[in-house]
């Protein structure tokens, strides 16, 4: 009988436990940086975001959320005045002094890493669920992650038995101005590697080339993002500002490839597999993409 008391004791102490936590788990979110933003949406945090930064646009329905503006250029007051509990981004978040203040206000701040590789995908949407309270289902989308990218490779390596991997270069732009070409340790970097193709520049982090110099390196395939146009404007734009990347055997060949700039902010998002698999099919003809 004692122990049947015990027991019970034990587990209204649990429920109790579980119940206070569940109170005190913040409820109004703030987050910046895309990637990130797609997580908490896909772990089942939506309903609990009052603001995004302008990177996080994916969902669409993140978009009818209030801005807090662009994730490196955050201010205190717009911040606070959507009374939130947390902010989460990525160590791009910034100013420091901004986040410190925030701190100062009673905000809990969590950040997480920008770094493009598995393992700090793998500790972000571990750290992502614990905040949450979805740890199952975080280790869930992580190995599902995991599994997409290991079919992602077999079929590049099974298309490189018989075509070498095209010379690529992913060029950051705005409006068409003067691009950032994207070097090693980026996140562009790592999905053109994985998607099959070699990467031509060779400096680190996202640097401004002169177009003499993108035209001496004759990229096979250019791959594109503009931070404000996009479609068949964003493609116009480019040229017209940079008109000798049209003598460029990837201008000649019709191998210009558009991409949407916000995969390639903070870290390495949901939807990455999928633009693997439609870049890959670029890369080489006659690959069939997949989903």
């Amino acid at each position: 009988m004692r122990l049947n008391i015990r027991v019970a004791v034990l587990f209204a102490a649990l429920l109790a436990s579980q119940w206070a936590s569940a109170a005190q788990a913040p409820q109004r979110w703030v987050s910046a940086g895309g990637a990130l933003s797609e997580w908490v949406s896909a772990l089942g945090g939506e309903s609990k975001l009052v603001g995004v930064d302008t990177t996080s646009q994916h969902p669409e329905s993140l978009r009818a959320l209030p801005s807090i503006g662009y994730q490196r250029q955050l201010s205190a007051e717009g911040v606070l005045s959507l009374r939130p509990q947390i902010l989460v981004g990525t160590e791009e978040m910034g100013p420091p002094p901004v986040l410190a203040q925030i701190r100062s206000a009673g905000v809990q701040v969590e950040l997480f890493s920008a770094t493009p590789d598995v393992p700090s995908l793998k500790e972000n949407l571990s750290h992502l669920g614990r905040l949450l309270g979805a740890e199952a289902k975080a280790e869930q989308l992580f190995q599902q992650y995991q599994e997409q990218l290991a079919v992602q490779k077999e079929r590049v390596s099974q298309a490189q038995l018989k075509q070498k991997a095209p010379g690529v270069l992913l060029l950051v732009g705005h409006s068409g101005g003067k691009p950032l070409v994207a070097g090693k340790g980026t996140a562009a970097d790592w999905l053109l590697q994985q998607a099959g193709g070699q990467n031509l520049a060779t400096h680190s982090g996202y640097k401004p080339f002169s177009v003499e110099t993108l035209a001496s390196l004759n990229p096979e395939v250019l791959v594109f993002a503009d931070r404000v146009l996009s479609g068949e404007e964003a493609r116009v734009a480019l040229f017209k500002e940079n008109p000798i990347l049209a003598s460029t055997r990837a201008a000649r060949d019709g191998r210009v490839i558009e991409l949407d700039p916000t995969l390639l902010v903070g870290g390495l998002g949901p939807r990455l597999p999928q633009s693997l698999a439609a870049l890959a099919a670029r890369f080489y003809p006659g690959l069939v993409e997949t989903q």
